[in-house]
């Protein structure tokens, strides 16, 4: 009799399109869910290290003067564009229904409430949060980081908590920039370009216009700024993968600080309500 063949280990069946679909929207959950326990995890410490000594004072100043100051000029230039236009559409709306006198509360309430929190943060993440990724996450990625730790030197208290802290107290006060340089353009554009009256748009604004409308914007900034910042530490600290790393790490850190600023926007905004 002839010898039997030996037969071909069979295959296993390839899942389907639908069930790799599924496993791959699970993964990508899954790693969300363990990148927010580890990012409550890192404010927890920053938290606890902040009241720490040694307080790094001088980092802490150096970080103030990077996130606020720095960020004075860009700050002022688009609230005042912001309020331009704002209330040059306003005016033109309001004009159909002639109401132009609603136009300085209708602005300064907008500002104050929503635009100038959201707007100032979004313009502190693009300019020092990205900083803050790259710089962290290129230590990362050369060790210095680890240098840290071998000289006995907490990095988390050292690198992280005077940015967090930067954060938290300057965007409020670029808020209030904000809030300044857009009414001011909204008061250009509605008296010289409108043809608004001056009496009337500063009455009208402090009739509407109350304390608790700017404090919330106050809240908010400060919500805001202290959420950009620990994500973009966060994201810089964990860097891993040299160069590609870093600016994979950066962009993720700018697209999910965009997108905490309009989630916490819509869960501060009915808190506060």
């Amino acid at each position: 009799m002839p010898p039997e063949t030996p037969q071909k280990a069979q295959e296993p069946p390839r899942p389907s399109a639908l069930v790799q679909a599924i496993e791959s929207l699970g993964r990508g959950l899954i790693e969300r869910v363990e990148d927010l326990g580890r990012l409550v995890t890192l404010g927890a410490d920053v938290a606890r290290l902040s009241v720490r000594r040694p307080l790094r004072l001088t980092n802490l100043f150096f970080q103030l003067d990077f996130v606020g100051v720095g960020s004075v000029f860009i700050v002022l230039l688009t609230g005042l564009f912001t309020g331009m236009v704002f209330a040059n559409q306003s005016a033109r709306a309001f004009a159909m229904f002639d109401a132009q006198s609603l136009v300085g509360p209708t602005v300064a309430l907008v500002l104050t409430r929503e635009l100038a929190p959201v707007f100032s943060a979004l313009m502190m993440t693009m300019r020092a949060g990205s900083a803050m990724c790259t710089e962290l996450g290129t230590m990362r990625v050369t060790e210095q980081v680890d240098a840290l730790e071998t000289m006995a030197v907490n990095p988390v208290q050292f690198l992280l908590v005077p940015r967090v802290l930067a954060g938290l107290f300057m965007v409020p006060v670029l808020t209030l920039l904000f809030d300044t340089a857009g009414i001011f353009g909204a008061y250009l554009v509605s008296v010289s370009v409108q043809g608004v009256s001056a009496g009337t748009f500063i009455t009208r604004t402090q009739q509407w216009l109350e304390p608790v409308d700017v404090f919330e914007g106050l809240i908010k900034g400060a919500v805001f700024g202290l959420a950009v910042a620990l994500i973009c530490c966060f994201k810089g600290y964990n860097a891993t993968g040299g160069a590609k790393g870093v600016g994979q790490a950066t962009t993720e850190a700018m697209v999910n600080s965009a997108l905490s600023i309009f989630i916490l926007d819509f869960i501060v905004g009915v808190l506060l309500h």
